[in-house]
Formats: structure tokens, sequence, C-alpha cells
């Protein structure tokens, strides 16, 4: 009785001490599921909370070209055709200025004082072009005048060119004219003033010369 009770209690504490054993393997495999869980979440956490690199910011719209018009005058360019700023690139100055609408008057001038191949066959000219509206400032009687003397047209003509390309960087300054005289261009960037005539469309290029439109006549003394 004593033995199979002894044999009885043997069997439990076995069993007693596999259970003990199986509940700490089964605690350290729970602890070990937990903390790699743990690790796993704080793992996404920090990757997630780490701030990306910024994306590369939009690029802005290209500069305008170094040789590009400027002016609100260049709104009544026309966009297309020969009149156009790309146009008007491919003629020399005097054919470029026919196919300007801004410019029918002094197209006329220059025709009627007989400068069209003087200004085409030159190699590098400075044009200050004033628009029709400029030469509309001028009474009608003094304009027909004007028109009706070649001698003195010419050089009211020569007075606006200078025999030379002059960029933004280097118009402003004194400059001699085809005329003989001197013009005083005054300003920077894109704000310039020849002799008082503001430009309202600056650095047109034709094929022999760079083409500032002004808004009055430059009148030289005579």
């Amino acid at each position: 009785m004593n033995t199979l009770r002894t044999r009885t209690l043997g069997i439990a504490a076995l069993a007693l001490t596999a259970s003990m054993s199986l509940a700490a393997c089964s605690s350290e495999e729970d602890a070990s599921s937990a903390t790699d869980t743990t690790s796993s979440e704080t793992s996404e956490t920090t990757e997630s909370e780490t701030p990306t690199e910024s994306e590369s910011p939009m690029e802005s719209e290209e500069p305008m070209a170094a040789d590009a018009p400027f002016g609100p005058g260049c709104a009544g360019v026309p966009t297309s055709g020969e009149g156009s700023v790309e146009g008007m690139a491919d003629d020399p100055v005097a054919t470029a200025a026919s196919n300007n609408p801004l410019l029918k008057t002094l197209v006329a001038a220059v025709t009627e004082a007989g400068l069209v191949d003087t200004l085409n066959s030159a190699e590098n000219l400075t044009v200050f072009a004033p628009t029709d509206d400029a030469f509309a400032q001028i009474p009608k009687k003094d304009l027909k005048a004007l028109l009706a003397d070649k001698e003195a047209l010419t050089t009211v003509l020569t007075h606006h060119v200078v025999g030379e390309r002059l960029s933004p960087e280097d118009v402003a300054g004194e400059h001699e004219t085809l005329a003989g005289d001197m013009i005083t261009v005054e300003g920077s960037g894109e704000d310039f003033t020849a002799e008082g005539a503001a430009v309202v469309c600056g650095n047109v290029q034709t094929a022999n010369a760079t083409v500032y439109v002004i808004d009055s006549v430059m009148m030289p003394q005579m």
C-alpha cells in the first residue's frame, strides 16, 4: 500500500515537473515572439517616421533667351509670318521693318529718302525705330513737309541708326549715328530711353541689325 502510494506520488511529481517545464518553454516562446513582434513594429514605425528625401523641386520655367525681344510693345508684333520676330530675323532691316505692322510710316519715310538699299546692305546696325504712333505725334503739316524734304528726312532717319549692333548690355551710353551726330541712351535691363524716347520693344533681331522700337521720333539738331 505504501509502495503504491509512493509510486503514485512519484508519477504525480513527474507530471507536475513536466507541466512546469512545458509552461516555462511556452512562456519563453511567447516572450520571444512578443519581443520579435515589438522589434518588427518598432522597425516599421521607425521607417515610417523617418523623413524621406524631399522630391526634387519642379524645374522652373526656362529663362528667357538672352537675345529675346522685350517690352510691352512687343505684344503688337505678329506671332507668325514674315512680320513676326522669327520672320524679321531672316531679312535685312529695311525689308524686315516693311513686314512689321508697327512701322509702316517709318518704312514709307525710309523709302521716300532712298535709304532702303543703304540699310539693307550694311553689315551691322542698331536701329531705333519709331512706331506709327510716334510719327503721329508730329503735326501733319510738319510731317508732310519733312517727307517732302529728302535731305532733312535723310538726316532725321540716319539720326536713328548706329553703325554697329548694340545688345541690351551695350546699348546704354553715347553712340555716334549715321547722321554723324551723337545720341544718348539711358537705362538698364529692359528699361531704356533713347534721347527721351522710351523703348517699347527692344532687342528685335534682323539679318543685319538689332532694332529698338521707340515711342517718339528723335529729332536731330539741324
